[in-house]
């Protein structure tokens, strides 16, 4: 393999990589305009396995947008990723997954506490894998799919 195909590899794992951060940065913050600006315009996504829904990327914004606001605290812990490119003559292709391990401590809204008083730590954890499709465009990789695979989730009660 040429330093040039090198190179190319290695910028594009470094571009997959930024994008799925950027998923998790704008889940947490709520960042719905961010968050369809990672797909394609085909792009699709699929809860399912969490309670959820499956959809087009405008359909999963609306969605989480409305069922994440009964969290408070949102952070996903995305790890463990692994790359694999279709190849196309011995050098990286245009189309890419990404399977990675999430963390995902919340904290569910309720009342809000006095200035600086209350609980804040997580009452609602779930883990799992993600499974993120990649498409090369000309705005740079895009998500075409997201599937979510939880495997295990705990609710605590809220005075915790």
């Amino acid at each position: 393999m040429t330093q040039r195909a090198e190179h190319s590899g290695l910028m594009d794992r470094l571009a997959l990589d930024d994008l799925i951060t950027g998923y998790a940065i704008a889940v947490d913050d709520g960042d719905w305009p961010g968050y369809l600006a990672l797909f394609t315009p085909d792009g699709r996504a699929d809860y399912r396995s969490a309670g959820g829904i499956e959809g087009s990327a405008e359909e999963m914004t609306r969605w989480l947008a409305e069922m994440l606001r009964q969290f408070a605290m949102r952070q996903h812990l995305i790890v463990n990723r692994r790359i694999a490119f279709a190849r196309r003559d011995g050098a990286s292709g245009d189309t890419a997954t990404v399977r990675a391990d999430y963390l995902n401590p919340m904290r569910l809204a309720g009342p809000a506490p006095d200035a600086g008083e209350g609980p804040t730590a997580p009452n609602y954890t779930c883990g799992g894998r993600y499974e993120f499709a990649a498409r090369r465009t000309t705005e740079g990789w895009r998500l075409t799919g997201v599937v979510v695979h939880e495997k295990w989730r705990q609710v605590r009660p809220a005075d915790d």
